[in-house]
Order: structure tokens, then sequence, then C-alpha cells
């Protein structure tokens, strides 16, 4: 077998066909999340993004998409924005990870939205990603959750007190009205504070990710913004990944004086009605215990956590991060470790790693 490492960006014209071909021939890998252009779009923003390009003696046969972060640890490209991972292979084809990542000069790759049938030896844990399921039409979703509870009688009721309170509801599928996405990434930005996590529309390389992505006419991978007016007003929003089957839930926020009105179920609802009108046989509502996906949910597919490691050095180091970072929260404790002795070992095999 033969791994080249290249850069996405680098990737010619027989390579990409034959990566959206084995998109094409697997379902499973319709994720957009796991198309060429997601990676394309991650690659020019950062400078470390990888693929490598795996053949046989019948061609090319997979691609494996990543980054390299603290220049030693591996990760899926467009880590902390992707809920989709993995190897993008033509059907039956398998490879020993270890050789994989001495391929790529990785001692370790972690994972933490990994598709659970790929490297099932090095998972931590797994984890169901909840699904909307729209594969026998958008009727056939309803009478599915109208039997199992009142999501959607409840949604609508709420729907029609705001109609009478706020202004009549206009529904958007593929918004290109700046006022949405801009009340979008206002809400989403004071969540983020209100919830003391990082801003990612405030973060440059993922700002760029999300341009280019919006900016595509591709369906095999394109940005889509959806949103819900009530009158001229924008109440919810949605900015989403979306492959010819596959709208990935990525980037909702709603407007919170307007919460009583449950704006951001209904905004789900509205979506799998075009949705499923446009294409869309799924909705991943990406893996989480938030009780409105479970309320949403109608089918379920299993993802993963973990790494895989060459190093046991580095494995270890990582793993007592892990484990540290989960008990602790960022302060001055947090930062010590970064220049302990934990961080002391991954700095001291940088160049003998990069080296083999």
């Amino acid at each position: 077998m033969k791994i080249s490492v290249v850069r996405p960006d680098e990737l010619g014209p027989a390579e990409l066909t034959a990566w959206r071909q084995f998109q094409k021939d697997r379902p499973e890998l319709q994720n957009p999340f796991l198309a060429p252009e997601f990676s394309v779009a991650v690659a020019r923003q950062r400078p470390t993004a990888r693929v490598a390009v795996l053949e046989d003696a019948d061609g090319i046969a997979g691609f494996f998409p990543f980054e390299v972060r603290n220049r030693v640890i591996g990760v899926p490209i467009g880590f902390g924005i992707t809920d989709c991972q993995g190897m993008v292979a033509r059907n039956g084809f398998a490879v020993d990870p270890m050789a994989l990542l001495k391929a790529c000069k990785l001692p370790v790759w972690e994972f933490d939205h990994l598709m659970a049938a790929q490297f099932s030896g090095f998972h931590t844990s797994t984890m169901p990603s909840p699904l909307m399921n729209l594969g026998d039409g958008y009727p056939a979703y309803v009478e599915d959750r109208n039997k199992s509870g009142d999501v959607v009688k409840q949604t609508l009721r709420k729907q029609r007190k705001m109609v009478r309170e706020v202004g009549d509801e206009r529904f958007v599928w593929d918004d290109r009205d700046p006022a949405g996405l801009a009340a979008l990434r206002d809400w989403k930005s004071a969540q983020y504070l209100r919830t003391q996590q990082y801003d990612r529309f405030s973060t440059p390389w993922i700002s760029g990710v999300l341009e280019e992505l919006q900016a595509s006419a591709n369906d095999d991978c394109r940005a889509v913004v959806s949103t819900i007016y009530a009158g001229d007003r924008p109440v919810a929003a949605h900015l989403g990944l979306r492959s010819q089957s596959v709208l990935a839930y990525w980037f909702p926020s709603y407007d919170m004086d307007l919460s009583k009105y449950s704006a951001g179920i209904l905004l789900c609802l509205r979506m799998a009605e075009s949705g499923a009108a446009d294409g869309i046989r799924q909705i991943d509502l990406g893996k989480s215990e938030a009780l409105y996906k479970t309320r949403l949910m109608n089918d379920e597919t299993p993802v993963a956590a973990g790494r895989v490691g060459r190093s046991w050095s580095v494995t270890t180091a990582r793993r007592t991060q892990t484990a540290v970072s989960r008990s602790l929260k960022q302060g001055a404790l947090g930062e010590k470790l970064k220049s302990g002795r934990t961080g002391k070992v991954l700095r001291g095999l940088k160049a003998r790693l990069a080296s083999r």
C-alpha cells in the first residue's frame, strides 16, 4: 500500500473525483463534514491541514483528512467545528492504524465525533448522535413524532401564539438576507459569552471557513442560513452545512426575548419540512443529551471519542491532560499544566517524533 500526505487544496481532479465517488457509493459517508470541499476550505485557513491519500493495487482507496495541533497532536480536520469525523474510503477497504499514523508522522490522533464503525479498537467512549430521519418524507416524520409525544403539536400552538402577539411567521430555507445571519451571529456570540465558551464567530480561521462555504454553490457541501421571521423581525436562525442528502445542525440560535415561543424547535421543524422537499433525507442534530434533541429525534447514529497512539509517552501524556481537564476549570493550575511535567514530555518529544 502507498500512503501519500499532501495538503487538501493540492489534490488534483482525479483525487477529488475519487473522494466524491466514495461518498456517493456509501450513504454513511454522505455527511457534508466528510466532503472534500470542507477539507479544502479548512486547509485554506489552517496551515497544518493535511490529507493522507491511500492507494492499493486497484488505485486510490481512501482519504484520511487531519490536522496537526501543537506540532505533535493529530486531530480530525476542522477539529472543534466538525460533528462527523473519519476516513472516506472504498467500501470494504481497511488500513492498519499504526501504519497510517506512521505515514502521517503522527504520534497520536485524537477524535471526538468519529463514525463509530471506524478505528473501533481505539474508542474510549461512544455516544448516540440524534437524527431527524426524513427518508420517508416530512409528513411521515410528523406522524412518527405525534405517536411518540406532543413536540409538534405543542410547538405549533406556540407558533400561533407568536403570530398573534409578534407578527406573521415567514420562514426562509436558504436565506441570503444579511439580516438573518447578522441576528444569528449576535445571538450566538451572546450565548458563548453567557456560557463562558470561546466565540467561534470571532475566531479568524472559523470565520474564513464559514465565509467560503457560504459562498459555495456546490450542493455536495455548502453552508445554508435558515431563518424564521415574525413580521420583519428575525426570531430564530440556523447556519448549517449541507450535502445533497444530509443537513448538519451546526450553529443554531434564537432571540432570547422571544424564547417562550420555542422558536428554536419551530425552526428545526420548518427546516425538516423544507429540507425534505429539497432532497434532505437526514438532519444530524449532533451528539448531545439536550432535551429538545431527544424530543425531535426519530433515529440516531453512534459516534466515538478516543485516540489512536503509536507513541506510548505522548499517548499517556495526552490521556493525563484529558483526564485533568475534565476536573479543572481554566485557571492558574490549567496554565501551570501547560508548562509542567506533562507539557515538558510533549515538547521534548517533538523533534524526535517529527523525524519518524
